[in-house]
């Protein structure tokens, strides 16, 4: 089988076998959509036992290659998904593991570019904006070949939260959570859409009882529900690799697809030199371009806040680029 890229095999990388490089390996050959997968980790009978396991249900899902690697294999990979770090504890913000997490990508990076790797990177790894920017210079690639994960589960969230609300089918929700993956993100409500149709609208026309206090905690929920489940369960990882599965198609089935993920801003919305959650266009060349919203005067200024603090807690990863 061979799905992508004329006769080339596709091989995808997943550096980090914990809940959700496992959540995101098992999703893979559930959706078709390459052709190897290599699983790497520092813990090798981990990464094996899982190669094994997942090996087990290939008569139930899409062939497939799988192996316990390392990094040699990145040189053949297409796309090399890093979700390995220290994961975000009850009580702790994603911005509390931006040194140790910044120590670690920096050997993952080079190990991987070391290794002749000249692909794509999708980076799940928390916090995402700044290990993002990390590893886009780390690698030296161009900035379109390193992508974060952003706001990708955010906007879901937001949407499947708007649809039991409003009991609609979530894929009739559109609706995008921009900024930092994180307590600063702010919801667009402004370009919100049921259908075609503009929220406010709808909600006056079918949910007369709706109230803005409904819509605000909708909103909160979003923005804390990493810490509710986290709460819960002690991690969170369906979810996010479901959206890092969605995120591999588009590039390697050059799909031209508008995901809200964290890729480095040249001006767009008056931001530079960050990593930041917005929606692009993301295809076999990675980001093919940032989408620019009309934003209204509120959420122009949320997302500046959300930048302003994305830049000060970027500084572990300046003091390491010098």
């Amino acid at each position: 089988m061979q799905t992508q890229y004329g006769n080339k095999t596709t091989r995808v990388a997943v550096i980090g076998t914990g809940f959700v490089g496992s959540s995101y390996a098992f999703a893979l050959i559930n959706q078709n959509v390459a052709d190897e997968m290599v699983l790497i980790d520092l813990n090798k009978a981990k990464a094996e036992g899982d190669a094994m396991d997942l090996n087990h249900g290939l008569p139930f899902g899409s062939p497939m290659k799988i192996w316990a690697g390392d990094y040699q294999d990145c040189s053949e990979a297409d796309i090399v998904v890093i979700t390995a770090g220290a994961n975000q504890k009850p009580g702790e913000t994603r911005l509390d593991l931006i040194e140790k997490n910044a120590v670690i990508f920096k050997s993952i990076v080079d190990e991987v570019m070391g290794n002749g790797f000249n692909g794509i990177f999708i980076v799940a790894t928390n916090p995402v904006d700044i290990l993002s920017y990390a590893t886009w210079k780390f690698s030296g690639l161009p900035m379109e070949r390193v992508i974060g994960s952003g706001t990708i589960l955010d906007s879901a969230r937001f949407r499947f939260l708007l649809s039991d609300y409003l009991n609609l089918d979530v894929r009739n929700i559109h609706a995008y959570i921009l900024g930092e993956h994180g307590d600063t993100e702010l919801p667009v409500w402004s370009q919100a859409r049921v259908g075609l149709e503009p929220l406010d609208r709808y909600i006056e026309k079918y949910k007369p009882d709706a109230s803005q206090e409904d819509l605000d905690q909708i909103f909160v929920n979003v923005r804390d529900a990493a810490y509710d489940i986290i709460e819960r369960k002690g991690a969170t990882h369906y979810a996010i690799a479901l959206g890092l599965i969605r995120l591999t198609k588009a590039i390697l089935r050059n799909e031209n697809s508008i995901l809200t993920v964290s890729t480095l801003l040249e001006g767009e919305y008056g931001l530079r030199d960050l990593y930041i959650g917005v929606p692009a266009v993301v295809n076999k060349n990675g980001i093919e371009r940032v989408v620019e919203i009309d934003l209204n005067k509120e959420e122009m200024q949320q997302l500046q806040e959300s930048a302003s603090t994305l830049k000060k807690a970027m500084q572990p990863v300046h003091d390491m680029i010098k």
